[in-house]
């Protein structure tokens, strides 16, 4: 390993790449209780670490390599790196990427690359684009820049625990790096080992992308035969032969994530930095967060390298939805309650002040109705807390917070016709997005009219927006307008809209 050594530090890199900070994280370090140190490779050109270890290689290549061009497979990050190489350099790249990479990196290839590139999309995976870009060397007679599986390319990725070593002098319990092939932390244990041995160095994968964690426990490179796509950046079916060599050798353990547990992490890099990670860029701090629960560390500094940050926007929506489930601060009850005036008023006090994300209820039977509910909450005690004194009320709570069908579909499809929900009047509100709003309706509204439909999900507005469907008798008419008007939310009578009608009325 001391050609590792001598390579790190005598790489090509800051051509093109910068020496990214090393930033403080004190919210999160607080929440922890460890000194938590993001190293911000987010922050470079390319808004990714793979900047370095393309330019790397293709700087030590021949004028005449060089002029023939070169080709690379990469889901996004490594394909900006190879272009805005190429274009440095003046030579011809040829880039295969998986169908499914998603458009901003594309985008940004064109961009970085500008005249230099052509782009070819093949595959599900960067496995597929591989295969395909290895073919593709061989007919057009191109150099071949790996992304992950070659000792210039690693020691470029190397030069990032040189930066790190450099910038933080005291003492660092872990290094924390995610995985895909395995480029990134095989160049960090790679230097680390051999200058400060003492220093863990820790992967992180996904469940579904695990390919690395698999073939460390084998003791053998293992093929996966799917793997999962919200992390793109990671998504690698078979872990590079070398990359695999020096885990084996220098890596401590790798660490499994899910998705939730990624969406969080990114929540807590923006939290701290108001940048925005890519789920494979989030990846590290998920397993930080993880490991220092699981040892039960306080007062270790942890350094995640935030590696990446071109996420689809897309992609926002659904961190968003998941985030809070993933830090554990959300819970997820379908709750069964008799459907007789005042059983949803009472449910709504038991759950007290805490703040209420979702509620999704339709009227279905004469005699139980079924409300699914999302809740803020501070830890998963509080579930089960809050579990606990519905059952005690008589009440049926079923926690669905670990349930992947339910926090993906059921959430979207609560709702449907009430053919024996008669007199049913629909209202479109903006309730005010503060604790109380909901029971100020509640309490306002004649207890003899029933709910038939609540259906409402916090979407960070400084309002909610909300349908309630009403079941008011003819002769209330008039009741009902000086109770819209005294409740002073703006509403919008949606009994004739098409949309009701077609599907709920």
């Amino acid at each position: 390993m001391q050609s590792y050594l001598k390579r790190i530090l005598t790489a090509r890199v800051y051509d093109v790449a910068i020496e990214s900070p090393l930033e403080a994280a004190p919210t999160l370090s607080a929440r922890t209780g460890n000194k938590i140190l993001f190293k911000r490779e987010d922050m470079q050109p390319v808004f990714s670490f793979k900047l370095r270890g393309a330019y790397n290689k293709m700087a030590q290549l021949t004028p005449e390599q060089l002029k023939r061009g070169v080709i690379a497979a990469s889901a996004g990050n490594h394909a900006q790196g190879v272009a805005l190489s190429a274009h440095r350099l003046g030579c011809k790249a040829t880039i295969v990427m998986p169908t499914t990479t998603p458009q901003v990196k594309i985008d940004a290839v064109r961009h970085f690359g500008q005249r230099a590139v052509e782009i070819v999309l093949h595959g599900d995976s960067y496995s597929d684009a591989c295969t395909h870009a290895l073919s593709l060397e061989k007919k057009l007679g191109l150099t071949f820049v790996h992304p992950f599986d070659d000792p210039d390319v690693i020691a470029g990725q190397g030069t990032i625990a040189m930066e790190i070593l450099r910038q933080h002098q005291g003492p660092i319990h872990a290094i924390f790096c995610a995985i895909g092939g395995g480029g990134l932390i095989a160049g960090v244990a790679a230097y680390v080992k051999q200058v400060r041995p003492e220093i863990k160095v820790i992967g992180v994968q996904t469940t579904d992308s695990d390919a690395m964690y698999q073939s460390l426990k084998k003791k053998k490179r293992v093929t996966l035969n799917d793997v999962g796509l919200f992390s793109d950046g990671t998504a690698v079916k078979l872990v590079g032969e070398e990359t695999f060599r020096i885990c084996k050798k220098y890596v401590d353990e790798v660490i499994l994530v899910d998705t939730d547990a990624v969406c969080a992490a990114i929540k807590d890099v923006f939290q701290d930095t108001r940048s925005i990670l890519e789920p494979a860029g989030a990846l590290a701090v998920a397993g930080a967060k993880l490991y220092a629960a699981r040892e039960k560390l306080k007062g270790e500094t942890l350094i995640p390298i935030a590696c990446g940050a071109n996420m689809n926007f897309d992609r926002l929506r659904f961190v968003s939805e998941r985030a809070e489930i993933g830090e554990k601060r959300e819970a997820i009850l379908a709750v069964t309650i008799p459907e007789i005036p005042g059983s949803f008023r009472k449910f709504c006090g038991l759950i007290g002040n805490r703040n209420i994300t979702e509620f999704n209820y339709r009227y279905s039977d004469p005699s139980i109705a079924h409300v699914f509910v999302g809740v803020q909450v501070r830890d998963p005690s509080e579930t089960a807390k809050l579990v606990a004194t519905l059952e005690k009320n008589k009440l049926q709570p079923l926690d669905l917070t670990d349930n992947e069908m339910a926090k993906l579909h059921v959430r979207h499809l609560v709702g449907g016709r009430a053919p024996e929900a008669k007199n049913e009047i629909m209202f479109r509100f903006e309730f005010p997005e503060r604790p109380g709003a909901l029971m100020n309706f509640l309490n306002r509204m004649n207890h003899n009219w029933n709910i038939s439909l609540f259906h409402y999900r916090n979407h960070g507005a400084d309002y909610g927006r909300v349908l309630v469907g009403m079941q008011v008798p003819h002769h209330d008419k008039k009741a009902l307008k000086d109770f819209l008007d005294k409740l002073g939310y703006p509403y919008w009578d949606e009994s004739n809209n098409p949309a009701y009608r077609l599907f709920l009325g």
